[in-house]
């Protein structure tokens, strides 16, 4: 009898396999799911005006702030609350934790106010007054001057001073040109709410970072990691063809060409930072300080290129994302039938014309393959940066307009690198960590942008090359 006979142990198994490979596929799209869905509650809530509650303690003092999360007691029965209380000028801190059984009444007063403030970040508290040219201006008039005058540019605000109070009775002064940012979140409707929100989304998508990190915007970081992405595959592409068809189309098959391909696979599993290391002694030093000395030596001590910069980054990624453009082009040209080749050549084409009008057409859509698998890995590394050119805080952009506009040899900013700094070297990383979510959320929306516009032009061509068959 047959091993391969109809056992009921083999009927089982013929039943579940099916089963056992849709829930691999539906596990694998919930966890997808699960963490899109972290990243967009965390991170585009933090936008959203949130309610300000005034609690009194049963010692009588009274503390406002922005409830987070609740926690359990480390070493007691119950739970804790914490409590944004912002005010980091008078307090010294900013988060305060508060046992829920301490806590004797909570409530919203709407005239509970949140600003946002340079250089000593926000202050949550009431608004007793304005005082401007000898005036002083109380109660609803304050608030509505407040919000004009924040309303204008920053060169045109008013010199006025903010009166503030605390609701534990401290006092403060505040000049109206620190502010940046006034809310009224408890007196806020649901429209204004929406509309705060998308404002607060606006400018973080269009202005550069402030409060070391913690606040602001991430405008930068974007542009410098589509810069990169976008120079690198520039880079990388012709390169990659280039070895793929040398060593499909060219090259004699034989045991060298067996071992460069093994090399070429081995290299796509080098970690990253070898690369960053050898970008650093290769690119800035060696390559970087030989045109320093060439062309920039009346600026030396002070480097030109012989330091990190966007053009010794981006050479660094596409040297990293290399061989996965190389194997991906190689297997598409693979897969191309030799009779292309062959009727080419009979109809009286040379080998450079069956390569440039059959083959490379053909191969296309395994180029963009390898360019969308490129593209998917350097946007988001991070650790080879760190060694050649990127930067916590970029004072010039690498483009502006002063000639040659794009300056290869300037740091830059990378959301990758400003997200685990955000998180890991910030003054306050509680304060941070929202940033965190909505720059890795930012970050997936830009990988998945590139990734869509290669894969549209990938099937743009296969149905082009259909078309013409």
């Amino acid at each position: 009898m047959s091993r391969f006979s109809n056992t009921p142990r083999r009927r089982l198994l013929d039943a579940l396999w099916p089963w056992l490979c849709a829930a691999s596929v539906a596990l694998s799209l919930l966890m997808l799911a699960a963490l899109l869905a972290l990243l967009v509650v965390r991170g585009l809530g933090h936008f959203w005006p949130a309610t300000l509650e005034e609690i009194t303690l049963r010692s009588g003092a009274s503390v406002a702030g922005q409830p987070t999360r609740e926690a359990p007691l480390p070493q007691a029965e119950g739970f804790e609350r914490l409590y944004f209380t912002a005010n980091r000028d008078i307090d010294g801190v900013s988060w305060r934790w508060v046992n829920l059984d301490d806590i004797v009444s909570r409530s919203t007063p709407s005239d509970l106010i949140r600003l946002e403030r340079n250089p000593w970040g926000d202050f949550i508290g009431r608004l007793a007054g304005v005082e401007t040219g000898g005036q002083l201006l109380r109660e609803d008039q304050a608030w509505r001057y407040l919000t004009q005058a924040l309303a204008l540019p920053q060169a045109e605000r008013p010199d006025a001073e903010l009166l503030l109070v605390t609701t534990d009775g401290q006092t403060l002064r505040q000049s109206l040109s620190g502010v940046s940012q006034a809310l009224a979140p408890n007196a806020m409707s649901w429209w204004q709410k929406m509309h705060t929100w998308s404002r607060n989304v606006w400018q973080f998508l269009s202005q550069g970072p402030r409060a070391a990190n913690t606040g602001g915007g991430v405008w930068p970081a974007i542009f410098g990691t589509v810069l990169m992405v976008i120079l690198m595959s520039v880079i990388v592409t012709p390169f990659g063809v280039l070895a793929a068809i040398y060593l499909n189309e060219i090259a004699h098959q034989n045991r060298l060409t067996r071992l460069v391909r093994i090399g070429v696979r081995n290299l796509a599993g080098v970690p990253s930072i070898v690369y960053g290391v050898f970008g650093l002694g290769v690119f800035v030093y060696g390559i970087g300080g030989t045109l320093d000395s060439w062309f920039f030596s009346d600026t030396l001590p002070s480097p030109t290129f012989g330091t990190g910069g966007l053009l010794w980054a981006s050479l660094t990624l596409a040297l990293l994302t290399l061989p996965v453009v190389i194997v991906a082009t190689e297997e598409g040209l693979a897969r191309i039938p030799d009779a292309q080749r062959e009727g080419a050549v009979a109809l009286g084409a040379t080998r450079l014309e069956m390569l440039v009008r059959i083959v490379l057409p053909m191969a296309i859509p395994a180029m963009l393959t390898g360019v969308i698998l490129a593209v998917a890995r350097a946007a988001g590394e991070v650790a080879p940066l760190m060694l050649v050119g990127v930067a916590k805080l970029a004072p010039q952009m690498p483009v502006d307009g002063e000639f040659p506009y794009l300056h290869l040899e300037r740091k830059f900013m990378h959301l990758g690198y400003h997200l685990f700094d955000t998180a890991f070297h910030g003054e306050d990383v509680q304060a941070a960590m929202p940033l965190v979510y909505a720059t890795a959320l930012l970050l997936v929306l830009i990988v998945l942008v590139l990734n869509l516009t290669a894969i549209f032009l990938r099937h743009y061509f296969r149905r082009q090359r259909g078309s013409e068959c």
